[in-house]
């Protein structure tokens, strides 16, 4: 059987891009916006242009990026109803306004600050100890295999309701689901299986809620308004790749970035309130999606670019977070930089709603690491560990030692 974890990874860049941000920093150089894509840049091939293709731009400077953003009139995000759409259905993700706020107050209604509180107690922290008690007494073990890898899938599953039987083959299902860019045949197969798997949940909850995220949808309404189950089914069908696929990634950069810096490893585990810090200059480090696309919506202008209707821009966050007129030595991790806003859960009216959870699933998990195994360490005969990837960046292994618990 074909592992479709790596064949997302090979397909978006790993292996083949190692460190993006010298050629982003060159392009940037030449223009804050460039009419180029990053494979382009990279010099990759996605798959075949069509003819008909509309231009494409890359938007890489944080001013750029920041504008493009704000601007929902003018860079639409309907870009995303001709690509994740066709698998996911129509989605928050290429919703504009008034339409966007409507759907997102409804949704968010299952990420509100006393579901988060909860959800640490009683599911975030039992499903990591769960994870580290698999590997506690062997002494080493990869951590993104064996830890930041299961988790935030199993912690997704369960917040929606679905069998622990169940949970690899929608983790299967949700790799498939967004590896569409290169494998249509098998995204439009793994957006069928999804598909009725969550309308059969949804029935169910609609006639027997529970205490889960489902329950919490199908029951949500606002001023008359509520959500059909095609909603649902669109929103399960972007959180599960959302909750399992960018938080794994964004953990394991912060684990990389630590213990590939261990005075600043030492320094979090001294002191546990540099957490937040160290967490936040992971994202704006080493971004676990780099890009997220837009289309223009009439002609327009761009850091002085004409930009034509219809033209796609690839709005690199990784980029924008690696602009040194706004960062000091961006290639640095560095837990002690200044506080500045970063881009990686994208910005303006779509910031990303998941954002809370995601950041609380990470900084969770690093606590119970730090207190499991005090000589948590790189291990030093596993050589060139390193973050790899275009489009989704993480690394490939977290080998690690500790004395066994």
């Amino acid at each position: 059987m074909s592992d479709p974890f790596e064949e997302l990874d090979r397909g978006y860049g790993a292996g083949s891009v190692r460190d993006p941000y010298p050629i982003f920093a060159e392009w940037r150089r030449k223009g804050d916006v460039q009419p180029s894509t990053p494979h382009e840049m990279m010099g990759l091939q996605l798959g075949p242009r069509p003819d008909n293709a509309p231009p494409g731009f890359t938007v890489l400077s944080h001013a750029a990026v920041s504008e493009v953003l704000r601007d929902g009139e003018r860079f639409t995000s309907r870009a995303y109803a001709t690509t994740m759409g066709i698998v996911m259905g129509h989605t928050i993700l290429e919703m504009d306004e008034p339409e966007h706020t409507r759907y997102r107050s409804l949704v968010q209604k299952g990420f509100t600050k006393k579901a988060l509180a909860r959800w640490e107690s009683e599911l975030i922290g039992p499903v990591i100890r769960e994870c580290i008690d698999s590997f506690a007494a062997d002494g080493r073990a990869d951590l993104r295999r064996s830890l930041m890898f299961p988790f935030p899938v199993n912690i997704i599953a369960r917040m929606l309701g679905l069998p622990d039987t169940e949970l690899d083959r929608f983790h299967r299902h949700a790799a498939e689901l967004i590896s569409i860019g290169f494998d249509w045949e098998r995204g439009l197969r793994a957006s069928k299986a999804l598909g009725e798997t969550f309308a059969a949940l949804i029935a169910e909850r609609r006639r027997d809620p529970r205490d889960d995220i489902v329950s919490v949808l199908t029951h949500a309404e606002i001023e008359g308004n509520t959500l059909s189950d095609d909603d649902i089914i669109a929103f399960l069908r972007l959180l599960l790749p959302a909750g399992a696929e960018t938080t794994y990634r964004s953990a394991s950069n912060l684990l990389f970035g630590l213990l590939t810096h261990p005075e600043q490893l030492e320094a979090v585990r001294k002191d546990r309130s540099l957490i937040p810090q160290a967490t936040e200059e992971a994202l704006r480090w080493e971004s676990p999606l780099t890009g997220i696309i837009r289309m223009a919506s009439r002609d327009t202008k761009l850091a002085g670019v004409a930009i034509p209707k219809g033209a796609f821009l690839s709005v690199c966050v990784a980029a924008a977070n690696h602009d040194e007129t706004r960062y000091d030595a961006p290639e640095k991790f560095d837990i002690f930089r200044p506080a500045r806003q970063h881009m990686s859960f994208g910005f303006g009216a779509h910031r990303c709603l998941g954002m809370d959870l995601a950041r609380l699933e990470t900084q969770v998990a690093l606590e119970a690491l730090l207190d499991r195994f005090p000589d948590l360490r790189l291990d030093p005969d596993v050589e060139d560990v390193h973050i790899t990837g275009l489009i989704f960046r993480s690394p490939t292994s977290l080998p690690v030692l500790f004395t066994p618990a």
